[in-house]
């Protein structure tokens, strides 16, 4: 089996003063090519570490994907380790640098003399187009391994890997299948209750459960060969069904992206006040693209339930839409949320029944209860319903 390993590098990951996000979608990229990675390493802005890891690596792995390292300061050092770990010189690219040289003119800059070493390359590497940024990528062998060096900035690194690296590695290699991957995300239960659930399920042979917990949500994912697709298949419809309470999505859409689907669908409008949540469901809602007509953040303010009910219906007539979605004021680990539908309008208040999760989760909580509210009247559900670490305390529709 290739073992694909990907190797980032700088202090600032080394230490942990920045999420290295580019790893996580690598893993996921290539996951999706049938090219799992195998492992994963971070090494500092030191010559000798990157040095002794790239001859380490060079040894083990087919092939390596280097990240961060191709930038013009003088930390900036995977060109020169590369070079040095092969035993040879650095070459500069001619047309790379007229490329930077253009780049910075077309923006009425002039270029610093330490961006030329963006264009050095290794003698015996292949150069790899940045069509987003001005340090080019490179890739060589170095023993049994096949190494691509690619830059740090997220959306450089992307692009690179999706245009210069997979083409490469699908015409060097024989890739296998990707393998089949299910996915659903549950919400208002723990991850002990799931497990417990699910965990007497007889899987296929080669398929494994996963579990994910990102507060407020867990995604059960369901992975096997695709040798194995009808087998999966059957048993996802069983998982489906003993998590169709608590399911608000399948696959990695998302439940904003969800909702914008169903409204947009429908035509239908959504107004949204928010006091606790403090404009986190406005931006979540925003973001994916839900037909809002207006949005509000009003201050602390006490009020009961049934008042929270009728000001919800009273600003979706006011706004001229069909539905409208309020969250309230947190008050002693209660906060009552509010959904306005052309149906009824329904309430609830909840209690947070433990003082463990700070004010910043307990808003996703609370935001994503709130969307749930609308995705179950969306479809048919009870739209009042239990959470999980949540107490239901009070529900109102009229």
């Amino acid at each position: 089996m290739m073992r694909v390993e990907m190797l980032s590098t700088g202090d600032e990951v080394l230490h942990g003063q920045i999420v290295d996000t580019n790893a996580a979608w690598l893993a996921d990229v290539l996951f999706q090519q049938g090219l799992p990675m195998t492992s994963r390493s971070t090494v500092g802005d030191a010559m000798t570490s990157l040095v002794d890891t790239l001859l380490a690596r060079s040894h083990e792995a087919d092939v390596l994907i280097v990240n961060g390292g191709l930038g013009p300061t003088s930390d900036d050092l995977s060109a020169q380790a590369a070079a040095k770990a092969c035993g040879i010189g650095l070459v500069m690219q001619q047309a790379w640098l007229e490329k930077i040289e253009t780049w910075f003119a077309s923006r009425g800059r002039t270029m610093a003399p330490s961006n030329r070493k963006q264009a050095e390359i290794p003698a015996n590497a292949e150069m790899l187009d940045n069509p987003v940024g001005t340090a080019c990528g490179f890739a060589l062998q170095l023993n049994r391994c096949w190494m691509f060096f690619t830059p740090g900035v997220p959306s450089e690194f992307k692009i690179m890997v999706e245009q210069q690296i997979i083409p490469r590695l699908k015409s060097k290699f024989a890739l296998p299948a990707p393998p089949l991957c299910l996915r659903l995300t549950t919400f208002g239960r723990g991850e002990s209750d799931l497990a417990a659930e699910l965990e007497p399920l007889v899987l296929p042979e080669g398929v494994v459960m996963g579990y994910r917990t990102s507060m407020p949500v867990i995604e059960i994912k369901l992975t096997g060969p695709a040798s194995q697709q009808v087998a999966m298949e059957q048993i996802w419809q069983q998982i489906r069904l003993q998590l169709a309470e608590c399911t608000i999505f399948e696959g990695t859409e998302g439940l904003p992206a969800l909702l914008a689907r169903e409204l947009t669908a429908r035509e239908f409008y959504l107004t949204i006040s928010e006091q606790f949540t403090a404009g986190l469901l406005n931006w979540q809602l925003a973001a994916a693209g839900v037909p809002l007509s207006a949005a509000e953040i009003l201050p602390h303010q006490n009020e009961t339930l049934e008042a929270l009910v009728a000001r919800t219906k009273a600003l979706a007539t006011r706004q001229h839409t069909q539905l409208a979605l309020s969250v309230g004021a947190l008050e002693q680990d209660e906060v009552s949320v509010a959904l306005h539908t052309p149906e009824a309008t329904w309430g609830q208040r909840v209690k947070f029944t433990h003082g463990r999760h700070n004010q910043e989760t307990r808003q996703k909580v609370v935001a994503m209860m709130a969307m749930n509210m609308l995705r179950r009247w969306l479809y048919g559900s009870e739209v009042s319903t239990g959470h999980g670490w949540i107490d239901v305390l009070e529900t109102v529709k009229n």
